[in-house]
């Protein structure tokens, strides 16, 4: 199912067939230093991931993590979507992309899209993401996204802090004033929920 597209980009639910990028995806060096392990390691292992995190949540919320593909040639390239964990009380974004896809303005447009479909279609009244202080690259984003850094929060199974950004006051239509996303690059990382490449991993965590 297709959620929303870009002009370069298009963002549909995950399915058990995607396993083979995920796990490619989740074990990446940048996606583990960043996000996390999730310890997927198989092709099996991959499916569940997708069954007990994204697909569950489409089912339970009605948003998740989306696969990232190009409209040009449908490669994959990364996930970006919506979750909503247990220890915040609002819903955050979270993306994480493949090195090879970074510093092309990818993770901003699929962000920004994403926004946009939670608070206009959704109707999401505020978004907020976490992230590693010293994802730089990803704090560079999220500033983009127009969201500011409001206060450190301890995040469970994770020693270090994590970085809670929030929108000054409530969400106008994300991204209004930002130049299209092709013109600025060099600005992403990994960023995945709970994806700190912004994070983007486990719902629940």
């Amino acid at each position: 199912m297709i959620v929303c597209e870009t002009p370069r980009l298009r963002l549909r639910h995950l399915a058990p067939t995607d396993a083979a990028f995920i796990l490619e995806l989740l074990n990446e060096p940048d996606f583990i230093r960043n996000i996390g392990d999730r310890e997927v390691r198989t092709l099996r292992d991959a499916q569940h991931y997708i069954n007990t995190g994204p697909i569950a949540s489409y089912g339970r919320h009605g948003f998740g993590l989306y696969l990232v593909e190009t409209r040009e040639d449908a490669a994959s390239i990364g996930m970006c979507g919506l979750l909503k964990r247990d220890y915040l009380e609002d819903v955050d974004v979270g993306f994480a992309l493949r090195q090879a896809f970074c510093n092309h303005g990818y993770a901003f447009e699929a962000a920004c899209a994403v926004m946009r479909y939670g608070l206009e279609v959704l109707g999401l009244g505020r978004i907020v993401a976490i992230t590693a202080p010293d994802n730089h690259a990803s704090i560079k984003l999220l500033r983009r996204l127009g969201l500011e850094f409001e206060r450190s929060i301890r995040v469970p199974d994770v020693a270090r802090d994590t970085s809670l950004f929030t929108p000054p006051q409530r969400h106008a239509a994300c991204c209004e004033a930002s130049s299209p996303p092709h013109e600025e690059q060099g600005d992403e990382e990994t960023a995945a929920g709970g994806s700190e490449h912004a994070e983007a991993g486990r719902s629940d965590r």
